[in-house]
């Protein structure tokens, strides 16, 4: 169903770690620790200023997928990890894209599933790569028989 898609690149798109961002965001996930909310904090910090927690990328826009059209609801989020070279540091520019890595479908006990694989990726204003997520995407049969129409 989404075979034709793998190895495509979303176009790159910038983001901000904004502070009052990152603040929300750790109140939303309950660890409020010094280093993501507290200025002071950060200035003492090895970094020098607040740092975002691990999986604020979430939050981050990473382009579109010409052609990837995946509906706003029925998918299930399969799994996510991250890797970072070093942590998001409030206040900087991060450039956010994915690529598609790979599509399977498998016969479950509710019919046929798709598992989309996506790898995203994060880059300084260098070009540096500060982190990489895998994130598996699971297309159930309902909304896989919705998309064939």
């Amino acid at each position: 169903m989404f075979k034709e898609h793998i190895g495509k690149q979303s176009n790159k798109v910038k983001n901000m770690v904004e502070r009052g961002a990152v603040k929300k965001f750790a109140e939303a996930i309950g660890d409020l620790h010094p280093i993501f909310v507290d200025e002071e904090t950060g200035k003492n910090s090895r970094y020098s200023r607040n740092i975002a927690p691990p999986t604020f990328p979430r939050v981050f826009d990473y382009g579109t997928i010409d052609g990837l059209n995946l509906p706003n609801k029925g998918l299930i989020h399969g799994e996510q990890t991250y890797h970072y070279e070093r942590p998001l540091l409030v206040g900087e520019e991060i450039t956010c894209y994915s690529v598609v890595k790979n599509y399977i479908e498998k016969k479950g006990t509710q019919g046929d599933m798709g598992f989309l694989v996506l790898e995203s990726f994060g880059e300084d204003e260098m070009g540096q790569i500060v982190f990489t997520s895998k994130q598996t995407v699971i297309i159930t049969e309902a909304v896989r028989k919705e998309l064939i129409g």
